[in-house]
């Protein structure tokens, strides 16, 4: 099933090129998370499941300045413990949804990435980083902490020592340090960390998109998961993939010296 392409999704933009979905943040000016916007990324992405050309996405902030800049913390200033409950849960729905998705999610990061900007980057699966960008998890700051994976993926990503840098004192990261303690997989000028996750994208294309699922939740496994049992899932996997055309049509388009064309199944 394809999107159609009357649907809207609030404060998202959506475009398609080829296999790739861009998905833009569009809240101006720093593109702050709402309850809206979080209950439509789960939506998108849950639609990107369903459309079998999409196999991958990439997701970016609009204009030059933010990718995003977190959540609205005006949601929280009379300190409605119910509103925080709705929040976080809708946070954590949509971040958790994201990180799951069947495909490869790269983060176009063309600015500020803060709180929930930069935890939304977390649940991707890479990171492309303009040269001027900075990123934060300042939650502690204000009274709050990282409730949409933050303290989770973070440390997963750039190990306990900077993750306590990064929540505990605050501290905020530049491109060139984010690529030295691995949150940035790649550093890029400035305006062009669109372009060089689309080439990524292109890359996610070539391969199948049924082996791209499986390894994706090997790898991905392989955080909360003993070797033992991955290793036996790892082989079962494999074996699962003759069950799917895209294994037939891999095999036969290498030895008969050609581009295999994809079935996504």
């Amino acid at each position: 099933m394809s999107i159609s392409p009357n649907t809207t999704y609030a404060g998202l933009s959506l475009e398609k090129r080829g296999h790739t979905a861009i998905v833009t943040l569009t809240n101006p000016p720093a593109h702050t998370w709402t309850r809206d916007s979080l209950v439509a990324l789960t939506q998108l992405v849950h639609d990107l499941e369903e459309d079998r050309e999409i196999y991958a996405l990439v997701i970016t902030g609009a204009g030059e300045k933010f990718f995003s800049a977190g959540a609205e913390l005006r949601l929280f200033a009379d300190g409605d413990k119910a509103v925080a409950t709705t929040i976080a849960r809708r946070f954590g729905e949509a971040f958790e949804t994201l990180s799951a998705y069947r495909g490869v999610s790269i983060a176009a990061i063309n600015g500020y990435a803060m709180g929930g900007g930069l935890e939304c980057a977390l649940a991707c699966d890479l990171r492309v980083v303009e040269e001027h960008a900075v990123m934060a998890l300042p939650e502690a700051a204000v009274g709050l902490l990282p409730c949409a994976g933050g303290t989770q993926w973070l440390t997963r990503t750039v190990g306990e020592p900077w993750a306590k840098r990064m929540v505990l004192l605050g501290e905020r990261v530049d491109a060139s340090a984010a690529l030295r303690i691995g949150l940035a997989d790649e550093v890029v000028g400035r305006g062009q960390s669109l372009q060089r996750a689309l080439a990524m994208a292109d890359s996610v294309a070539k391969q199948s998109p049924s082996s791209v699922r499986a390894c994706k939740h090997l790898i991905q496994g392989a955080r909360t998961t003993s070797p033992q049992q991955m290793l036996l899932a790892e082989r079962e996997l494999f074996t699962d993939l003759f069950d799917t055309a895209d294994q037939r049509e891999g095999v036969s388009a290498f030895l008969e010296k050609r581009a295999p064309q994809w079935r996504n199944g």
